[in-house]
């Protein structure tokens, strides 16, 4: 059963590895502010048509309060290949905390139990759980959660 609009984000506990931050690290920069979780693999083209819009929305609303976690879910045995992930990570300028999701911990933590790249999880300032997308449009389909979650972002920041 897929995760339900209003659940809490999961504990990003389970990854192999992390690249460019700790497990620590990214759950402590989420908390308190919008988070795009995406799933993504090296062998999903799709994922990699993406990445560049992933990126342009982590830069241009990080002033805005958006955080972005990626985690790599690889979908083959070929992709358990951390190097390959790391390589893509560099290629693909994944700067945002990046989990290795090698033993799928992450992916049934997030009730992603089809096994969706790139799936995108939208989650607002409090953590919970506000749109859900997968697939090739799925960016296409987050923009009106992602800009109505930002503005409720900041009107609170305001109001608090």
């Amino acid at each position: 059963m897929p995760m339900r609009i209003g659940t809490e984000m999961p504990q990003l506990d389970g990854a192999t590895e992390w690249f460019g931050a700790t497990q620590a690290h990214a759950e402590t920069e989420a908390k308190g502010h919008p988070t795009l979780v995406h799933f993504w693999s090296v062998s999903c083209g799709i994922c990699k048509d993406n990445m560049e819009r992933v990126g342009e929305w982590r830069d241009k609303h990080f002033d805005a309060g958006l955080r972005v976690i990626a985690i790599h879910m690889p979908r083959y045995e070929a992709d358990t290949d951390v190097e390959a992930v790391r390589e893509a990570v560099a290629k693909y300028n994944i700067t945002e905390p990046c989990a290795v999701d090698n033993q799928h911990k992450l992916r049934d933590a997030f009730q992603n139990e089809n096994g969706y790249v790139p799936a995108y999880y939208l989650f607002d300032a409090e953590g919970k759980l506000r749109s859900f997308a997968a697939g090739e449009r799925g960016l296409q389909m987050l923009t009106s959660a992602l800009e109505r979650t930002l503005a409720q972002s900041s009107q609170g920041a305001t109001t608090q």
